[in-house]
């Protein structure tokens, strides 16, 4: 599995408009996507690009969320994960499997709308990694 091209970092966030207006006054970010929900994953979503990634801010949709507990732990938010693209997910999977990684859970669609899974911190140095198929359009 060759390591392709890091298609974003995910900031969990306690609030969106905050962190949207972070970057853009701090870092001067002009291009912002419209957040939407994930209800699948518990979070709602928001893309900053830059030009040659992309940020993911995160923020909880309710109580149980995966990122509340993040959230306990760094109030302010942080970053989160890393995100890897890979040109076929199964076989990514099955490798990283292989190797003695820990895959959280099955292959699902992502905020991108292709697949993706997360692999364990502990095995990956102590960020939470998510590897996800490049997108098909060759966009973000």
């Amino acid at each position: 599995m060759p390591l392709g091209r890091l298609n974003h970092v995910g900031v969990a966030t306690p609030s969106i408009e905050t962190s949207v207006a972070l970057y853009r006054e701090m870092l001067g970010a002009t291009k912002v996507h419209e957040p939407f929900d994930l209800p699948a994953q518990g979070v709602r979503v928001c893309f900053v690009d830059t030009p040659n990634s992309q940020i993911e801010l995160i923020e909880p949709l309710g109580p149980e969320s995966p990122i509340v507990t993040f959230l306990e732990k760094n109030p302010a938010g942080g970053q989160h994960h890393v995100c890897f693209e890979v040109p076929d997910i199964h076989a990514a999977k099955a490798e990283l499997e292989a190797k003695g990684a820990r895959v959280l859970g099955e292959p699902r669609i992502g905020a991108h709308g292709t697949l993706v899974f997360f692999v364990h911190p502990k095995d990956m140095g102590g960020v939470l990694t998510e590897i996800m198929e490049s997108p098909r359009d060759g966009g973000h």
